[in-house]
C-alpha cells in the first residue's frame, strides 16, 4: 500500500496511539452517548417481528421498514443542516428527545397508516443526530491522526452498543414489546440527557453559528456542497460501497440456505464479523493511519467486494469463514478512514452538511441494497455475485482521484 510522501505537517503529527490517548473529553462524551443510544436501538431490528405478530402482513411490515429507510435519508440531510445552523449540542438533543417521544408511542398505536407515519418520522428524527455527532468529533481534533482516533473510538462504541443491544432486545421482545419500545425510548432520552449535561459546542462552532458569514452560507446551503466535485465522487463511492456491503445481509443468508446450511450457521458467520470488528478495528485503523486515505479506502472497498463476491463459490463453513475474514478486513480498513477523510474535505462552516450528505448516501446505499440484491438474486445467484464484484471494483476506483485531479495535484506550483 502506498504511503504519503514525507511532509512537515504530517511528520509533526502524533502517532495514532498517542493521538488516541490524547483525545479531548468531548470525543469520549459523544462516544458514551452513542453507546447508550445503540444499546437501546431496538425499533429498526424488531419492528418487522412486532408488526407481523400483531397480524399485519409481511408486505405491510416491509413497507413500514421501507418508509423508515426513506426517513433515514431525509434525517441525515436535515441533521446536517441543523448541525451547522443551530449547533451540534442542540441538534443531538432534539434528535434524542423527539425520537424518544415517538418511539414510546409505537406500542400503543393501532391503525397501520398511523404506524407508518410515526415510524417514518422516527426514521427521520433518529438520524438527525448523526451529522452533528460526527461534527463534534471533527470540531474537537486538529490533525489526521486525531480524526482517525476519534472516529475509531466512536465506531468502537457503536459496535459494542449494537452487540449488547441485539442481546438485550431479544430478551425484552420475548417478554413484552411494550417494554422493548419503552426501553428504546429511554435509551434515546438518555442520549439526549448525556449530551445536554456534559457537552458544550466548541467555541468555533458557536461563533460560526452566529456570525454573518454563516448566515450567508445558510443561503447557499447544500448547493455549495454539491458544487464540490471531490465530495460528489466520495458520495457516489459511498452509495456503491454500501450497496456492496449490505449484501452480507442479503446475498450471504440466501446463499447459506441454498448450500444446505442453517440460520444458526449464518448467525455464526455474522458473529465472526462482529467479533473481528470489535477486537481488531482500532489496531488496523492505527496500522493504516499514515497511509494515503484514498488508497486505504480503495483497498478496503476492493476487499469487501472481492470477499463478498467469493461467497458464491464457497459451500462450507470453513470456506465461508475465509470470505468473511476478507470482507471484514476491508470493512475495518475503510470505515473510520472514510469519516476522517470526509472531515478533511469539509470547509469549517460546512462540516455538518458534508456529514449529512455522507449519512444520506450511506443510508441510500443500505436501503437500496436489499431491494436490488434480492431482485438480482432471483434472476440468478451468479448475477448477484458478478454485480457485487463489479460494484466493488467501481467503489475502489471512485476512491482514487480522477485523472484531472491527479494531474492537477502533480503539476508543480509556479
Amino acid at each position: 500500500m502506498s504511503t504519503a510522501p514525507p511532509h512537515p505537517s504530517r511528520a509533526a503529527e502524533p502517532r495514532f496511539r498517542d493521538a488516541l490517548r490524547g483525545l479531548p473529553g468531548r470525543v469520549w462524551i459523544v462516544s458514551l452517548g452513542i453507546l447508550v443510544n445503540r444499546v437501546g436501538n431496538f425499533l429498526p431490528v424488531f419492528i418487522v417481528f412486532y408488526l407481523t405478530e400483531r397480524g399485519h402482513s409481511a408486505g405491510a411490515a416491509g413497507f413500514v421498514l421501507g418508509v423508515s429507510g426513506l426517513g433515514n435519508v431525509l434525517g441525515n440531510a436535515v441533521g446536517g443542516h441543523l448541525a451547522d445552523k443551530i449547533g451540534r449540542r442542540w441538534t443531538i438533543m432534539l434528535s434524542g428527545v423527539t425520537t424518544a417521544a415517538l418511539t414510546a408511542a409505537v406500542p400503543f398505536l393501532e391503525p397501520l397508516p398511523v404506524i407508518v407515519v410515526v415510524v417514518g418520522l422516527i426514521g427521520v428524527t433518529s438520524q438527525i443526530y448523526r451529522p452533528a455527532a460526527a461534527a463534534v468529533l471533527l470540531d474537537s481534533v486538529t490533525n489526521n491522526q486525531q480524526r482517525l482516533a476519534a472516529f475509531g473510538v466512536f465506531r468502537f462504541a457503536m459496535n459494542i452498543g449494537a452487540a449488547l443491544g441485539g442481546v438485550i432486545g431479544g430478551v425484552l421482545a420475548s417478554a413484552s414489546y411494550v417494554e422493548l419500545f419503552l426501553g428504546n425510548a429511554v435509551a434515546c432520552l438518555l442520549f439526549g440527557v448525556v449530551v445536554a449535561v456534559l457537552l458544550r459546542d466548541a467555541p468555533s462552532a458557536q461563533a460560526d453559528a452566529g456570525d454573518t458569514d454563516t448566515q450567508a452560507d445558510g443561503a447557499v446551503g447544500y448547493r455549495q456542497a454539491f458544487a464540490d466535485r471531490t465530495l460528489l465522487r466520495f458520495l457516489l463511492m459511498t452509495v456503491v460501497a454500501e450497496f456492496v456491503y449490505i449484501q452480507s445481509t442479503v446475498g450471504l443468508p440466501l446463499h447459506v440456505g441454498d448450500v444446505g446450511l442453517t440460520e444458526r450457521d449464518f448467525g455464526l458467520l455474522i458473529g465472526l464479523n462482529g467479533l473481528l470488528v470489535l477486537v481488531f478495528e482500532l489496531p488496523i485503523t492505527g496500522a493504516v493511519s499514515r497511509c494515503r486515505p484514498q488508497y486505504v479506502l480503495a483497498v478496503g472497498n476492493l476487499l469487501i467486494g472481492v470477499g463478498l463476491a467469493l461467497t458464491g463459490f464457497m459451500s462450507s463453513m470453513v470456506l465461508l469463514s475465509v470470505t468473511v475474514l476478507i470482507w471484514t478486513l476491508g470493512e475495518m480498513m475503510a470505515s473510520s478512514v472514510a469519516h476522517a477523510y470526509l472531515g478533511s474535505l469539509a470547509p469549517p462552516r460546512m462540516v455538518g452538511r458534508y456529514q449529512g450528505l455522507y449519512g444520506a448516501a450511506y443510508t441510500a446505499g443500505t436501503g437500496a441494497g436489499p431491494l436490488i440484491g434480492g431482485a438480482v438474486y432471483a434472476v440468478g445467484p451468479w448475477a448477484l455475485w458478478t454485480l457485487i464484484g463489479t460494484a466493488g471494483l467501481l467503489a475502489a476506483r471512485l476512491c482514487l482521484p480522477s485523472r484531472r485531479a491527479a494531474a492537477a495535484a502533480d503539476k508543480p506550483d509556479s
